[in-house]
């Protein structure tokens, strides 16, 4: 969580109840060193997706009248995010959180070592071979960003691997959310540079 846990700054979470948890308590969002709003809690990136798809707001990912979450695929032992489906094709969207700020409206990923998100992007790049559509979709939920690059100083292997899969057809979506300490909202796409 890179530029994301500055001391002494405002922070926010949530409890629950719920005994099965090892903690009552969950950190959903911080103020990064940028100053801005950072929802860290990624379970939060595949639901607003999922909502964004379920209401028509992601209008390239609209026409699928079925969705499924966290279906098993693939050679790697694999769950995709999102399995959307109509009568001719699939769609895996796989859906990233993203929370590094760096500032001036740039956000970064990964903020650190992802051997999983690299698992992924090989498991993408496999479904485009049996005529499958595969989407990756980051989800920023940093206020006031504007673009999202790829952190290549803290993952090469990451780095390396979204531009194979890039030229082999992987679409890659980037969205930012408006944040306040009351709401989180998917509001549209951002520019995506390499």
């Amino acid at each position: 969580m890179k530029n994301c846990m500055v001391q002494g700054s405002p922070c926010w979470y949530s409890l629950t109840d719920n005994k099965k948890r090892k903690l009552p308590g969950t950190l959903e969002l911080v103020t990064t060193a940028a100053g801005n709003l950072a929802c860290i809690n990624s379970v939060l990136a595949n639901r607003i997706v999922l909502d964004g798809i379920k209401c028509g707001a992601i209008d390239a990912l609209a026409r699928y009248p079925s969705i499924r979450t966290e279906v098993r695929y693939g050679e790697e032992n694999s769950r995709i995010d999102l399995l959307l489906e109509d009568s001719d094709n699939l769609c895996y969207v796989e859906v990233k959180n993203v929370i590094l700020d760096m500032g001036g409206g740039l956000a970064l990923f990964p903020d650190s070592i992802t051997a999983r998100g690299t698992k992924h992007l090989r498991e993408l790049m496999r479904v485009i071979t049996f005529g499958h559509r595969a989407v990756l979709f980051f989800c920023v939920q940093i206020a006031g960003i504007n673009r999202l690059g790829i952190a290549s100083d803290i993952d090469v292997e990451y780095a390396r691997t979204l531009r194979q899969a890039i030229d082999e057809g992987v679409e890659v979506m980037a969205w930012n959310c408006q944040l306040t300490r009351f709401s989180n909202t998917l509001i549209g796409p951002i520019d995506f540079v390499l």
